[in-house]
């Protein structure tokens, strides 16, 4: 089975002793989520129980009733005809947007605490109006995406020890052997073509065929159009389509702004805002909103009519686009006219990373391509396909505005680590060591009140 962090995530979920919630894992379609529970299951329980709500539509019957755990339970065995171990059974509800009750049924389920419970689906965020009662305080959300390049690596071979030595170079700002960083820098241009849905790696893996690689990236293309289809509303359909389908020339674009008017000229963003949102839900595509200024807080600047929307997975975004980019890709031509791939896989890695999508772009200062809020500071972000990546005016404009106190500035390209000032420049694959910082564990914070006894 191919490595997936989030399967460490998984076995800390496990190991929570008390008050253990159930972990609701969602994301978008393909991404490995059933098969890494299954597997999770298999390696720590003695039993495990599998509800698909989508394969198995009369499973959601076990839920028309009183929605106690007693009940619940009892339907629960009597449909599986199996008994279930107290403390060694994983119970999973796979695709469980297409049976709300199970989703208010958690609570009860916890409460009782016989069994540990996962629930998994692909739609989650879309359908989360037809839940009559959200099990608040009973479940605990995990998003999961596609392979970040990381994972990537190691399905393709690379030993541990080579990403630790890699970390240490980001850490400690030195540049990457040149042996490495060629070698690197190959693989991050299959990582461009391959993307990091599950099934397409383990393809590339085992054939390093792209024609086939191909074939799978637009069978999964085809399988969320026909979602579209299936789980919008009548209205929403031609809208969702044409939005999700103009994502590649969208981006192709010199500046990627997503504009409504190519595709509908007499289109209102207020009419399309649900179908974007419909496809972000989804974890089909991911909107980058522009901000007015990069200080923070960013979600406070936020310009919502002002934005890029990237695909979920670059692989996919290479499939749905009918240049046949590919071959060059392969060949590390990711010049003037691969940009949009370049960026639209460094937005997918922010993503995954932890971090929100901003970039900011005026008249005055220019475009600067992200734009990060990492705890209380701002880091911006420029990425460029070119040789002359030391040619960076919107930055130099931007470093220079005194009351942005921006402190942080990166360079993605591909040349090796550099530092020049508050300027650090970067190797593509660097970013997936580029990461939010972390809420230190078990912080606490306590007033002492003896100053009020008067």
């Amino acid at each position: 089975m191919l490595y997936r962090k989030a399967y460490d995530r998984l076995l800390e979920w496990k190991a929570q002793k008390e008050k253990k919630k159930a972990l609701c894992i969602f994301g978008a379609r393909q991404i490995g989520k059933t098969t890494l529970i299954r597997e999770f299951a298999k390696k720590n329980y003695r039993n495990f129980a599998e509800l698909n709500f989508v394969a198995d539509t009369s499973a959601a019957h076990i839920f028309d009733g009183n929605l106690d755990a007693d009940t619940i339970i009892t339907n629960l065995t009597a449909y599986l005809k199996t008994a279930l171990e107290p403390g060694k059974t994983l119970v999973l509800f796979d695709e469980v947007q297409e049976c709300p009750n199970a989703r208010t049924a958690i609570k009860f389920l916890v409460e009782d605490g016989r069994f540990d419970y996962m629930e998994s689906g692909s739609l989650l965020g879309v359908r989360y109006q037809e839940v009559r009662s959200y099990p608040v305080g009973f479940e605990e959300i995990y998003r999961m995406y596609p392979m970040d390049f990381e994972e990537y690596l190691l399905a393709n071979g690379v030993q541990k020890a080579t990403i630790d030595y890699l970390e240490s170079c980001f850490r400690e700002r030195r540049p990457v052997s040149d042996s490495v960083h060629e070698t690197l820098k190959q693989l991050f241009f299959s990582y461009l073509v391959v993307g990091g849905m599950p099934q397409v790696v383990q393809t590339y893996v085992n054939t390093h065929d792209i024609g086939k690689v191909i074939a799978n990236q637009k069978e999964i293309l085809e399988l969320y159009r026909l979602d579209i289809a299936k789980y919008t509303e009548r209205q929403e359909k031609v809208k969702v389509k044409a939005i999700f389908d103009s994502i590649p020339s969208q981006l192709n674009d010199k500046n990627r702004r997503f504009f409504l008017n190519k595709v509908d000229e007499n289109g209102r963003m207020n009419r399309y805002e649900n179908s974007f949102k419909w496809l972000e839900d989804a974890g089909v595509a991911h909107a980058c909103l522009n901000v007015s200024a990069p200080v923070p807080p960013l979600p406070l600047n936020e310009k919502r009519s002002l934005f890029k929307l990237f695909m979920g997975d670059t692989g996919l975004l290479c499939a749905a686009c009918m240049e046949n980019v590919q071959f060059d890709l392969l060949k590390g031509n990711v010049g003037i006219n691969m940009g949009s791939i370049l960026e639209n896989v460094m937005a997918q890695m922010i993503k995954s990373n932890g971090f929100s999508l901003h970039y900011f772009d005026s008249k005055k200062t220019g475009e600067l391509d992200f734009v990060l809020q990492n705890g209380t500071r701002v880091e911006v972000l420029e990425i460029k396909s070119g040789e002359d990546y030391k040619k960076h005016p919107s930055l130099d404009k931007a470093l220079a505005v005194e009351s942005w106190g921006i402190q942080n500035a990166y360079v993605f390209c591909r040349g090796n680590m550099e530092q020049e000032g508050v300027v650090t420049y970067l190797p593509w694959y660097m970013i997936m060591f580029l990461k939010p910082a972390q809420i230190p564990k078990g912080m606490k914070f306590e007033v002492d009140l003896s100053g009020l006894n008067v």
